[in-house]
């Protein structure tokens, strides 16, 4: 069964708001053995609005509706499905009373638009919902000679997640046949997008009955594979054997088969080997010490770090030689090697990391130009030393940066 989630607000389409509810949605769903085929978002215009119902109509068998449930002008759900279908609103008589009751709790009249949100399509049935005063409605229709199951749900998220948990799930429970949704998440570090699907497409084609898609990212590729069956042992394994053919193929870019993050991974293999680490920031400025202390527990092998953004923090905090910093320049692959051994000294940790580069948009020249960047690593004997020219924007130099950075400690360690 194939589902499509429609979200309806034009907020939703400015840079401030995000819809957040089709997240939920998904999850729910998927737990069910309903696919999300498509996500749309419209905005608050009837005519787009049933153009969107009767597309997603067309394409899925289930349609989950979000939102444009309020009283006000712009709040046209109900209608707008009632158009699409054909079918007609009635006001409803218990809707009515209900509403008339929620205001009096509030002690204070009740404005005439709030009767809008008791106006039921013709055939529905009422979804009482306990938080907030616009009930949701539940559709089992035919649609073009294919039946369709509409759920329409409030769009605040303390109305629509517990609505669609408790009355719209249990319907789709009730209809449709039991089936299973198993899935795995696969991840590898500064692998091309183009060369992983080079890898990995003769692969996941033969395997018809499971989905693949891979996301990229600042310098990480996460493969999701799902597989849905009447049986939960049979999809899981279909899911597990197409994962395994998948990790060969990635090697050493490969580092999680289970949706671990990157910074989880190198901060087990520092707990498997014992072995601590300490950190010198230049130009992404505490983003892989950040990225290190989200995962709780850290500071068992995460001793610190520090941002040594100045020259003369990088020779008072790291250690640097000012002679060297002199001579070969705050870039350089000399003083992000200094950076390492100085920090994991001064700090006592097993490993030192050192980062050092141009971030940009200014500060480069002809012989270092923007992007470029050096990330050294000290384990106490020897140190290794990375360069590299990143593009791209501020951001984007300093996430690749910091993904490269832990994806060396990730290989050290192995």
């Amino acid at each position: 069964m194939k589902s499509e989630i429609i979200a309806v607000g034009s907020e939703m389409l400015t840079p401030f708001r995000q819809d957040t509810n089709s997240l939920y949605l998904t999850e729910k769903l998927n737990e069910i053995g309903v696919t999300v085929a498509f996500k749309s978002i419209v905005g608050d215009r009837r005519k787009d609005l049933v153009s969107a119902i009767r597309i997603a109509l067309g394409r899925t068998d289930i349609v989950a509706i979000m939102g444009g449930l309020g009283p006000t002008e712009d709040d046209l759900t109900r209608e707008c499905v009632a158009e699409a279908l054909g079918l007609a609103l009635h006001r409803d008589a218990t809707q009515i009373a209900a509403l008339h009751a929620r205001a009096a709790t509030w002690r204070r009249p009740m404005a005439e638009n709030n009767l809008k949100q008791a106006d039921v399509i013709e055939g529905a049935t009422v979804l009482p919902n306990p938080n907030g005063s616009a009930p949701g409605q539940w559709l089992d229709v035919t649609f073009a000679g294919y039946r369709k199951l509409i759920a329409l749900v409030p769009g605040p998220p303390n109305e629509c997640r517990p609505l669609f948990e408790t009355e719209v799930i249990p319907r789709l429970r009730a209809l449709l046949p039991v089936r299973f949704i198993a899935t795995r998440t696969l991840k590898a570090a500064m692998i091309p997008e183009s060369q992983a699907d080079q890898l990995l497409a003769p692969i996941y084609n033969a395997y018809t009955d499971v989905e693949t898609t891979i996301l990229a990212h600042a310098g990480d590729i996460q493969l999701t594979l799902l597989c849905a069956k009447t049986n939960q042992q049979e999809a899981q394994q279909r899911v597990d054997e197409l994962a395994g053919k998948m990790e060969e193929a990635l090697e050493d870019w490969l580092y999680s088969s289970d949706g671990e993050s990157l910074e989880q991974i190198v901060l087990f293999y520092l707990g498997l080997r014992q072995a601590t680490l300490a950190v010198a920031e230049s130009c992404t400025g505490g983003m892989v010490s950040e990225r290190l202390t989200r995962i709780s527990g850290s500071s068992r092998s995460f001793l610190g770090g520090a941002v040594v953004y100045s020259n003369d923090l990088k020779t008072s905090l790291a250690g640097v030689p000012a002679r060297l910093i002199e001579a070969h320049g705050a870039v350089s692959a000399e003083v992000a090697a200094a950076m390492a051994q100085g920090i994991s000294q001064h700090t006592g940790s097993t490993l030192g990391l050192g980062i050092t580069g141009i971030a940009g948009p200014t500060g480069g020249t002809a012989s270092k130009p923007v992007g470029l960047v050096y990330i050294a690593l000290f384990d106490g004997k020897k140190t290794e030393t990375i360069e590299r020219n990143f593009s791209g924007d501020r951001n984007r130099v300093r996430e690749w940066t910091t993904q490269l950075a832990l994806d060396m400690i990730r290989r050290k360690l192995r």
